[in-house]
């Protein structure tokens, strides 16, 4: 059973909470879990569980919080919830996101039982996010699963992107057009510390096993082995 506790993240205008799963160690390497739009749900707080399970310190941050405190969806709600979480996202304030993701970043590098570095990893809103995080805030390394604002954000963030990055998309995302990827690629072709995985057949949110509408375990499993390499490479648990 991994333990689990909540955080509160001060910033200016409020303080936000945020999910923390420790490792059975006690201590580790950071990581810093980024939502989908559906907020630190069911499936989110598996994933700090996951990685907790690797040796991280995993906290993921309630980044919807200046407009609805700890909103989240789970897949039985259905085309309401659906809505509830698009509606969210467009009403999402990105000119904070930086200050957010940057409190959010160090608070967990100050935390007691991180070691010092962390990385990040986000999914669909968080893959975005993620990239934001890598351009912004000089992470340990980056893992953004299918971020669908990636592409559009090139121009203005790709230049200050320093830390190895692994993207994570599938080739039949419905929201996220092959066309992006491509260019995604050709942005980075230079980049000796970026790689781009692509799961054949795959739609959007691939590693999400708690809503059906999405899974597609096999592409999960390849994508996460990917994953376990990254890290093993760039943020390693035996830091820890």
């Amino acid at each position: 059973m991994v333990t689990t506790r909540t955080e509160s993240i001060t910033v200016d205008g409020g303080s936000f909470s945020a999910h923390v799963a420790l490792p059975d160690s006690g201590s580790g390497p950071g990581l810093l879990i980024l939502q989908e739009i559906f907020g630190v749900n069911s499936y989110i707080r598996s994933v700090c569980a996951r990685v907790a399970q690797m040796g991280y310190l995993a906290l993921a941050p309630d980044m919807f919080w200046r407009q609805q405190p700890d909103f989240i969806v789970e897949p039985d709600q259905g085309d309401d919830g659906m809505q509830s979480a698009f509606a969210m996202m467009g009403g999402f304030d990105w000119s904070q996101a930086p200050g957010d993701l940057g409190a959010a970043l160090g608070h967990l590098r100050g935390l007691p039982e991180c070691t010092g570095e962390a990385g990040v990893m986000g999914f669909c809103f968080g893959g975005t996010l993620t990239f934001h995080v890598a351009a912004d805030h000089d992470p340990a390394c980056a893992i953004s699963y299918y971020g669908s604002g990636v592409a559009d954000a090139l121009d203005a963030k790709a230049d200050q992107v320093s830390c190895p990055v692994l993207f994570h998309f599938g080739s039949d995302d419905p929201y996220l057009p092959i066309e992006d990827v491509d260019r995604i690629r050709a942005r980075f072709a230079d980049a000796t510390d970026v790689t781009i995985e692509v799961q054949p057949g795959a739609g959007h949110a691939f590693d999400n096993d708690f809503n059906p509408l999405f899974s597609n375990p096999e592409a999960a499993a390849a994508a996460w082995a990917a994953t376990a390499a990254f890290l093993a490479g760039h943020l390693p648990p035996s830091a820890g």
